[in-house]
C-alpha cells in the first residue's frame, strides 16, 4: 500500500510539474546564445526528394523545428508553427520544418494531414546527419537562425509559436 501510495504522489507531482514547463512562455523557454554560433552544413532531404542545407536560405531568419511524427509534444505546436509561418512567413522569414529519424513520406503526409497544416516544408532528415550536427539530442527542438545562417537562439521542448509574445520576438528578430 505504501509503495502505491508513492507511486500516486510521484505520479501526481510528475503531472503538475509537466503542465507548469508546458506553460511557460517562449521567452522562459528560449535559450538565447551569447553570441551567433554557425549553424551546420550538413544536407537534408526536401520533399521533393532533393538533397540541401541551410545555404539556400541564407539573407532570411529562420525558425527551423526538428520534429518526428511520433512525437506528441510536435503534434501539439505543428499548428502554431504554421500560423506563425501564415503570419510572417515570407522573403524575409520562413518556418522550416525536419522530420527527423525514420519517418516515411505517407506517415508524415498522414500527420500533416490530421493536424491540417498545409503550409509547412515536409523535410526530411532520415539518417539523423542534419540533426545530429545541430546537436539535437531530443524532440522537439527549435533553432532560430539569423540572416547570416547562425544560431541565435535554441528551445527544446514544445513551445506556442504563434503567441502574441513568440510573434513580437520573431518580429524582433527579422527587423534586425
Amino acid at each position: 500500500m505504501r509503495k502505491l501510495v508513492s507511486a500516486l504522489l510521484y505520479t501526481a507531482f510528475a503531472c503538475v510539474a509537466n503542465a507548469a514547463l508546458a506553460e511557460d512562455s517562449v521567452s522562459d523557454k528560449l535559450i538565447w546564445h551569447d553570441s551567433p554560433m554557425q549553424s551546420s552544413d550538413a544536407s537534408f532531404v526536401t520533399e521533393d526528394g532533393a538533397e540541401t542545407t541551410l545555404e539556400p536560405y541564407l539573407g532570411k531568419v529562420l525558425l527551423v523545428n526538428f520534429w518526428a511524427t511520433w512525437c506528441i509534444p510536435c503534434r501539439e505546436e505543428m499548428p502554431a508553427l504554421s500560423a506563425l509561418q501564415d503570419e510572417l512567413g515570407g522573403e524575409a522569414f520562413e518556418v522550416l520544418t525536419i522530420a527527423t529519424g525514420r519517418n516515411p513520406a505517407p506517415a508524415i503526409d498522414r500527420f500533416f494531414e490530421e493536424i491540417g497544416v498545409t503550409n509547412l516544408p515536409k523535410h526530411n532528415d532520415a539518417n539523423m546527419r542534419f540533426a545530429r550536427s545541430m546537436m539535437v539530442a531530443g524532440l522537439p527542438v527549435t533553432v532560430l537562425i539569423n540572416r547570416d545562417g547562425q544560431e541565435i537562439a535554441r528551445l527544446t521542448g514544445g513551445a506556442d509559436w504563434h503567441s502574441t509574445e513568440a510573434v513580437e520576438l520573431i518580429k524582433g528578430v527579422i527587423s534586425q
